[in-house]
């Protein structure tokens, strides 16, 4: 009897821990189902609903009048994140390949069952676990298994969000952002000054703000890229404010006339702006920088603490025409500095080269000091026109006469070049520069130049499409009957800068009177505007012989489309215009020709701050 006893309690034990490890075992299969073997899943689950009670199999029992449903099953995250993007995949597949538009994946309809469906016997659930999927191809009947394997959804890398939105919208036209929303603002300001004054109606309200939100927004933006974020939100805005008001003032011709009136206001604000920009650059060419004025005192002081003697050492007087003589008419220390640096510099023959500068009462001991710290192998001579005789005792009052706010214009040193063959009596010939030129090449063939009995050598500016081009009718008053009978408008103009001069014909033809009576006559008739050049133009008419465009490379001023490989080849190049190479409006990559003649090591130019 015991025997028997213990043996029902074996078995009873052995029972109970059958019924422990069953659930254990079953939950961690649950557990190991992935998105991948899900079929897997689905047969054994038909395999465990066919089974007998012998087997464990799990039933819905009926007790008490409540039925017991079978467990559910219970996704965990990354399972249910595994489902979902399997499940998009897969409906991302079907849309883009046609002939599978038809299946239907075994996969969502496991998801919509555990979701929707949650009193489904299980006779239900075995027939859709062993639903099968009909190809279109080949009408075969296919496992669970091998139909989830076979629609396995493709690796892709995420597409980043800069890629999405090229594949949504096509690729802007640069700056396109920027210039929708400037249209915006302008057109909301024509609304807005179509509206009456003291408007507040809300579609006013509104669109008042929304023109200042978008005004702060781009501000001085010129790239899209530098467009603030919250831009794109704030131009729908605007527009959907536009066309509210469109609704509200929908008279076009008034639009049309406003925004005609705003282009015409527009225009004119930018015609003023840019003759102010005009003004503003003239001023800047007629001041003096900071550091040649600095430079100026400097030597001037120092000048002033020499020995009489010392004083005297540029005084000589060289008359020897034998040699090369060159004058420079400037009170600019620093452009005398490198005209007299490259010239000696590019020259064979240093040694037969005679400088002459020749400036005014002001600047005469600044540019006597330079040269004394700073001798070269040439000979150089400065004087002060202030104190020759060879000018009219009312030359001063002459040139206040032109009614010119320049005082470069109205400088004694701008029209004395029309006095050379008196201040220069005993040279047959010389070369004449303007402070602004640098000299690239030896100039001894000039002397040897046959000018053909003309007066003065320079090149020729009449070949219209040059930057150097000139007219005779846009400096002279040929409106006036006597200019147009004694001139032709049409006759080839040309460049001071760099000018050959053969001063015996000049005395011989006596055109220094010639000079004096046209400028009386022009002061009185205002027959040319004020300036050496139109007036030399006149005094030099059909006087003049031309030479080759490299001798006188004009335009690095005020073009900035003079061509490098030209600048390289010329034997003089000239900074005509108003942006000179020693003001900081001067065009930057032409300074470069300028600055190496330039000893910017040198203590005065370090002290004074003048720099490359």
């Amino acid at each position: 009897m015991n025997q028997v006893r213990r043996w029902q309690r074996i078995f009873i034990l052995s029972l109970l821990l059958l019924s422990v490890l069953t659930p254990i075992v079953f939950v961690y299969r649950l557990k190991s189902i992935t998105s991948v073997d899900k079929g897997e899943f689905i047969e054994e689950l038909s395999d465990i609903t066919d089974k007998t009670d012998d087997d464990l199999r799990l039933t819905a029992v009926e007790q008490d009048g409540e039925v017991l449903e079978e467990p559910k099953r219970i996704l965990q995250d990354r399972e249910f994140n595994s489902v979902v993007s399997s499940s998009s995949a897969d409906k991302s597949n079907d849309t883009m390949q046609s002939n599978e538009g038809d299946k239907t994946t075994l996969l969502s309809e496991i998801d919509g069952g555990i979701s929707g469906n949650n009193h489904k016997t299980k006779e239900e659930q075995a027939l859709v676990a062993q639903k099968t999927t009909i190809s279109s191809n080949a009408e075969v009947k296919l496992p669970a298994r091998d139909i989830q394997r076979n629609r396995k959804p493709e690796f892709r890398p995420p597409s980043g969000k800069s890629e999405k939105i090229k594949r949504v919208q096509p690729e802007r036209a640069t700056d396109e952002r920027v210039k929708e929303i400037r249209d915006k603002i302008i057109q909301a300001r024509a609304y807005l000054n179509l509206a009456l004054p003291g408007n507040n109606s809300q579609i006013v309200k509104e669109l008042r703000v929304r023109t200042k939100e978008l005004e702060r927004a781009i501000g001085d933006v010129t790239k899209d890229k530098h467009l603030p974020k919250s831009s794109p939100n704030r131009l729908k805005a605007m527009e959907a404010a536009l066309y509210k008001v469109s609704r509200a003032f929908h008279n076009c011709p008034a639009i049309a006339i406003k925004l005609q009136a705003m282009t015409y206001k527009t225009e004119e604000q930018a015609r003023a702006q840019k003759k102010h920009a005009a003004y503003l650059m003239q001023l800047a060419a007629r001041t003096t920088p900071k550091g040649l004025h600095c430079l100026s005192m400097r030597l001037t002081t120092e000048y002033f603490t020499l020995d009489h003697e010392k004083r005297q050492l540029f005084q000589q007087s060289y008359n020897n025409p034998d040699l090369y003589h060159y004058v420079v008419f400037s009170d600019n220390v620093l452009a005398c500095a490198v005209v007299v640096n490259s010239t000696i510099s590019s020259s064979k023959e240093p040694g037969k080269i005679v400088f002459h500068v020749v400036t005014d009462s002001l600047n005469y001991p600044a540019i006597s000091m330079w040269f004394l710290l700073n001798p070269s192998k040439a000979s150089i001579q400065i004087l002060n026109i202030d104190e020759m005789s060879v000018l009219p005792l009312d030359h001063a009052e002459l040139l206040m006469k032109q009614n010119s706010s320049d005082p470069r214009i109205i400088s004694g040193l701008n029209h004395a070049r029309f006095y050379l063959p008196d201040i220069f009596p005993g040279l047959n010939k010389i070369v004449l520069f303007d402070h602004d030129v640098v000299v690239q090449s030896d100039l001894s063939r000039l002397w040897s130049l046959d000018m053909k009995g003309k007066v003065i050598g320079a090149v020729e500016t009449c070949l219209e499409g040059e930057p150097s081009f000139q007219s005779m009718e846009k400096l002279i008053n040929f409106s006036d009957a006597w200019v147009a009978q004694k001139f032709d408008p049409k006759a080839c103009t040309w460049a001071f800068g760099m000018n050959l001069f053969d001063l015996e014909e000049w005395r011989r033809q006596d055109l220094t009177s010639v000079y004096l009576k046209y400028f009386e006559l022009g002061v009185k008739r205002h027959l040319w505007k004020a300036g050496s050049l139109p007036i030399g133009w006149l005094t030099f008419f059909g006087q003049t012989y031309p030479l080759e465009k490299r001798w006188n490379m004009v335009g690095l001023g005020h073009e900035s489309g003079v061509r490098a490989s030209d600048i390289e080849k010329a034997a003089v190049i000239h900074y005509d215009g108003i942006m000179k190479p020693w003001l900081d409006i001067g065009i930057d990559k032409y300074k470069r020709y300028w600055n190496i003649h330039v000893p910017y090591n040198h203590p005065y130019l370090q002290r004074c701050n003048i720099h490359d």
